[in-house]
């Protein structure tokens, strides 16, 4: 399977920080003077960030994707210094992929003689929640932080506010979902995103879960969605008549499939004859997957009725 990501010519880049606060998913960070990208596994390949950069340092490439290597990842952000570590690591806290921030820990204390920084001060940084932007913006750093141009500074107060998308910020949320809605029926969505074209494949929340991918209108439709259908589940959404680049979905499903090894997936969908390609697309995705896993397909009516729930 093929994936699009970003690349940077660090080169080009001028640090001026123009795509930082594009960045969807906050992939990129601002890091000694250049635009960085400190994870690939968040970056989504849509390249928002890219006609922001006036340099033409960003460019869209396509490599073939392998599973999601944190061992991989970190060995590089090791060579590019101390702050990137660090950025890298929190962004994996921040979104709550522990698994993987585990993984990382653990490689660079197995591998601490020959890492060039003091790891303890990485993993207290991030452990407290100190983060390499919060320095540079507070000029504790010892990097000029008083001293930066007038833009850096922009880029820094935009950062610091949040920088990116928050819609699209890959979280999970069981554990701490409290509030209900004003019938005091509970929702049970338990992460976001859920569009098939913001969704992480390799997010925590997906390992191992039974999916269902919905179309969009489903959820409106049918009154007991979240109690009947959602709960205990993960979920994706897709509109097969409306939504562009649905290959990319395809691409998403047999991740799903393959890396995060979902348990089973129901596709549910309204009676309305473009509604069948969201099927369509699991089982093209099927074909192209070394595993097989279990499908439901069910079909709802305009006015909330079940027609039809069949294996297939």
């Amino acid at each position: 399977m093929k994936r699009q990501i970003i690349q940077i010519d660090e080169e080009k880049c001028t640090g001026c920080g123009l795509c930082i606060p594009n960045c969807h998913e906050g992939a990129l960070q601002m890091i000694d003077g250049k635009a960085r990208l400190i994870s690939d596994l968040m970056c989504d390949g849509l390249g928002s960030c890219i006609g922001h950069c006036p340099e033409g340092a960003i460019e869209i490439i396509e490599r073939e994707a392998q599973p999601y290597d944190e061992i991989a990842v970190i060995k590089d952000m090791v060579l590019k210094g101390k702050n990137v570590v660090i950025a890298h690591l929190a962004h994996l806290k921040d979104h709550q992929e522990f698994g993987y921030l585990k993984q990382g820990v653990k490689w660079m204390q197995e591998n601490r003689a020959s890492i060039a920084f003091d790891i303890d001060e990485v993993i207290s940084r991030v452990h407290n929640g100190t983060k390499v932007q919060e320095e540079i913006t507070s000029g504790s750093c010892g990097c000029g932080g008083h001293d930066e141009q007038p833009n850096q500074n922009h880029v820094h107060e935009q950062h610091h506010h949040g920088g990116g998308c928050p819609g699209s910020i890959s979280k999970s949320f069981s554990q701490t979902k409290t509030m209900h809605t004003m019938s005091d029926t509970p929702s049970q969505l338990t992460h976001w995103p859920v569009q098939m074209h913001l969704i992480n494949p390799a997010a925590a929340h997906f390992q191992n879960s039974d999916l269902i991918l919905a179309a969009d209108c489903v959820a409106f439709s049918l009154g007991n969605f979240h109690s009947n259908f959602l709960k205990g589940k993960t979920l994706a959404i897709a509109c097969p008549k409306l939504d562009s680049n649905k290959e990319a979905y395809i691409d998403k499903l047999v991740a799903l499939i393959d890396k995060s090894k979902v348990n089973t997936i129901t596709v549910m969908k309204m009676e309305v004859p473009c509604c069948g390609g969201i099927l369509q697309m699991v089982q093209i995705a099927l074909q192209h997957a070394s595993r097989k896993v279990p499908v439901k397909s069910i079909t709802v009516s305009v006015t909330g009725e079940i027609i039809s729930e069949d294996w297939i």
